[in-house]
């Protein structure tokens, strides 16, 4: 059995729990109605990643090759994302600090899949961890632009522009 591998999927399946509880509570928590909806979604995704990893753990305890998950259109709730519901959250509060410390756990695991990717033995546990790589960075994209948003409008509303 090759620890390396075990190590990396625990490694994995860790990143993608906490991930879930993130966005589980910040789906409780939150105010507007269409963010709790996105972290929600969220939430599903990376029980989903757990899926496809618990998966390639049981394969590979049984010796057996790992299958990388369909390339199916990863999907996030990108699009209740509008003005109005970034008009909602305060740049400040609760909703902008869930997706400051988001974006933080998405990019801590795009590294982490891009690095594991680089390092596996075959091509199915490269594309696996190339898939939940790409997943992952769309997450944080989608977040990105919400924090962008959110930094954009601090600074109009705050008035931090400089002196000319």
């Amino acid at each position: 059995m090759d620890d390396r591998r075990i190590d990396a999927l625990k490694g994995a399946l860790l990143l993608e729990k906490r991930a879930e509880a993130h966005y589980r509570a910040a789906a409780e928590r939150a105010d507007n109605a269409e963010l709790r909806g996105l972290f929600a979604q969220l939430a599903d995704d990376e029980v989903r990643h757990q899926q496809a990893l618990n998966k390639a753990f049981r394969a590979l305890l049984a010796g057996q090759p790992l299958e990388a998950p369909p390339t199916a259109a990863q999907e996030t709730a990108d699009s209740v994302l509008t003005k109005e519901v970034t008009a909602d959250i305060s740049a400040a509060g609760y909703e902008a600090s869930v997706v400051f410390a988001a974006l933080a756990l998405e990019e801590r695991a795009v590294a982490y899949y891009t690095q594991k990717a680089q390092d596996a033995a075959d091509a199915s546990e490269r594309e696996l961890y190339e898939w939940l790589a790409g997943w992952e960075r769309s997450h944080a994209e989608l977040l990105m632009a919400l924090e962008e948003d959110l930094r954009q409008r601090v600074w109009h509303d705050q008035h931090f522009w400089p002196l000319l």
